[in-house]
């Protein structure tokens, strides 16, 4: 396999590349996006086959072929990994570039401008929230009783749609109100998501887990109001000091140091806000693959719960339905061993004929959760994806 990267005029717009059937991974205009498959590969697979990759660099660029893919939320599933057959990227400084696979001469096409089209929506919760909230009871007893420090209960609304929901239109609604976010969209699989899972750029690592969740409403008096109170929350404050324990037990091992925020910083997106901290380390030589990283980290505690065996053994028993790809994680890796992951949140799994979308929002129950107030943080939570694909 030959891969050749050529320079392109940064004006592109990567949403654009991605279109309806592309892929899309991005945050803040720094990303990749791709058209075409060249390979489908297996999580065992990627590494070895970015490494064969022969690549014609004819940019002063130090850019390589990557691999796109997503790890889903139960560890024995399937990963499923691929490389475009055209791979835009843009980085921070603004640089922009094609990669090829094998056809240097094929030219890039780019979906065209935006067709407003009128559409009809129905939403629906497949499972009855009434049981989601018994869910929430269960989890929260096991807790009591001493079983579990945590578990992360979910459930799953549906959305169906006239004629097909055109993935273009909500690529760039959420770019909107998420630009901040990690964007994707990869198989029918698209979101926004706030919190970044692993990122390795050499021997740098960085993680920044989220947990612990309030509203925002527009007005910026009652959402610093809503700030304070989520940082003094003592429900909230365990939540989170479960996530970040547990990440920084996790990664230090494999670095020479491993330093974190003191206290957590509250992250506001365009309908939520949360307790984030950034854990920021220089990796040994000796280190795994980025890809084993991310598979020992997923699911964290902020989508599966702690200890996690016996918390996703709960999950298991009590919610009632498949997650799939929800909580896991999605990103993209090259041959180096360099790649961004996010966990996979604030998403929607399109149905083949993309005239169904399927959302999951979930939180973390602890001793203290009270089953309504976790559901209003699930209503709060859809609304991400709602408003980006629900539209008159």
């Amino acid at each position: 396999m030959i891969a050749t990267t050529i320079r392109l005029d940064s004006s592109i717009d990567l949403n654009d590349v991605a279109g309806n059937d592309g892929f899309l991974f991005v945050r803040n205009g720094v990303g990749f996006a791709g058209r075409g498959v060249a390979l489908r590969m297996t999580f065992s697979e990627v590494a070895q086959t970015l490494r064969l990759i022969h690549h014609v660099n004819q940019t002063d660029f130090k850019v390589s072929p990557i691999a796109l893919g997503v790890l889903p939320f139960h560890v024995e599933a399937p990963a499923n990994f691929l490389i475009p057959r055209q791979t835009v990227g843009k980085d921070a400084a603004g640089n922009c570039w094609l990669t090829t696979i094998d056809d240097a001469s094929q030219v890039l096409e780019a979906s065209g401008a935006l067709k407003i089209q009128a559409n009809e929506f129905s939403v629906k919760p497949p499972t009855p929230i009434e049981h989601y909230q018994s869910a929430v009871q269960q989890a929260r007893q096991a807790v009591r009783d001493g079983h579990i420090t945590k578990a992360v209960i979910a459930r799953e609304i549906l959305i169906e749609a006239k004629i097909e929901i055109d993935v273009h239109a909500v690529l760039h609604r959420l770019r909107s109100s998420f630009g901040n976010s990690y964007r994707y969209s990869i198989d029918g699989f698209i979101g926004a998501s706030p919190e970044l899972l692993l990122e390795i750029d050499g021997h740098i690592i960085r993680s920044h887990p989220l947990a612990g969740t309030t509203p925002r409403t527009g007005d910026p008096e009652t959402d610093s109001e809503l700030a304070q109170r989520l940082i003094s929350s003592m429900k909230d404050q365990v939540e989170h000091r479960v996530v970040i324990d547990v990440i920084h037990d996790m990664l230090l091992p494999y670095c020479s140091y491993l330093d974190w925020e003191p206290e957590p910083s509250v992250i506001q997106v365009a309908n939520v806000q949360h307790l984030g901290t950034l854990i920021e380390g220089h990796l040994s030589d000796d280190h795994p693959h980025i890809l084993e990283l991310a598979r020992k980290l997923c699911p964290t505690p902020a989508l599966g719960g702690h200890p996690r065996d016996l918390a996703l053994q709960i999950i298991n028993e009590v919610e009632g339905f498949d997650r799939k790809n929800y909580g896991g994680a999605i990103g993209w890796i090259n041959a180096e061993g360099n790649g961004t992951w996010a966990v996979a949140i604030r998403c929607a799994e399109l149905s083949h004929d993309r005239k169904s979308a399927r959302l999951i929002a979930g939180g973390g129950i602890v001793a203290a959760s009270d089953p309504d107030a976790e559901l209003a943080e699930t209503q709060a939570k859809f609304q991400a994806m709602l408003s980006a694909i629900v539209r008159p």
